[in-house]
């Protein structure tokens, strides 16, 4: 029998929202172990990105944790989270378009930045592409152009765990494609990574495991695959999220 992996981040029975009073996740439960790559899915207004959110320190944790590596980080800060590993590429505003490529990828090591050198070598054995165009502004790129930039400014502290905010977002099906194949190489690369996707079916495709949220909790959970091909699955979230 195979042994089991670490357990990197687990949620647990997690309650949280923005508002006094108003929650989003109602008791939502998540474990990513080393090396998956895990794929949330739901309906909009499920609290999908509130989880991501959550774990970063970003929405307001009411009831329950979140741990990384067995340690309770429940509320940290986003500096504090980066030192201890966790990377984080939001959805919207991910990049600042009045710098280079070089200099956004240098503010993903404003803590560290004897780091630069290490971390440079990662993004660009990763993204090849931005390794000869550093000196070009973020906001002359195309959306995918950008999210590669995202990605590497998040990955150059070469963080344990990764968390995705629908990386494919805005981007054209062919784009969309390829940022797939960035979240899989990544995730080859040996970074735990959890992914908010609202292109369910190629979520589930790649994931190695996948968690249907609903109103807050994480109404069904399995493989990519199982999720895939489970009846209550495709009727009820598949038939509508990137069929």
């Amino acid at each position: 029998m195979a042994e089991e992996k670490n357990v990197v981040v687990n949620v647990d029975n997690l309650v949280a929202g923005y508002l006094p009073g108003v929650n989003i996740l109602n008791g939502c439960n998540l474990i990513a172990r080393e090396g998956e790559l895990i794929g949330i899915i739901g309906p909009n207004g499920a609290g999908k990105s509130t989880l991501l959110k959550a774990i970063f320190g970003q929405s307001k944790v009411r009831e329950g944790a979140v741990y990384l590596n067995g340690e309770n980080i429940t509320g940290l800060k986003a500096d504090k989270l980066v030192e201890r590993g966790v990377g984080y590429v939001p959805q919207n505003n991910n990049v600042f378009p009045s710098l280079t490529i070089e200099e956004n990828l240098q503010m993903g090591v404003y803590q560290k930045p004897e780091k630069y050198d290490e971390g440079l070598e990662l993004v660009t054995s990763l993204f090849s592409e931005l390794g000869a165009r550093l000196k070009q502004r973020a906001g002359s790129l195309s959306g995918g152009e950008r999210q590669m930039v995202a990605m590497g400014r998040a990955l150059m502290m070469n963080p344990s765990v990764l968390l995705l905010d629908e990386p494919s977002a805005g981007l054209s099906p062919v784009r969309q494609d390829e940022a797939f194949l960035r979240v899989s190489d990544i995730n080859k690369a040996g970074v735990t990574t959890i992914m908010v996707e609202q292109n369910a079916r190629r979520c589930l495709q790649i994931c190695d495991r996948g968690y249907v949220l609903d109103q807050g909790k994480d109404a069904v959970t399995g493989s990519g695959r199982d999720l895939l091909n489970d009846p209550k699955v495709i009727e009820l979230y598949l038939g509508s999220l990137g069929a």
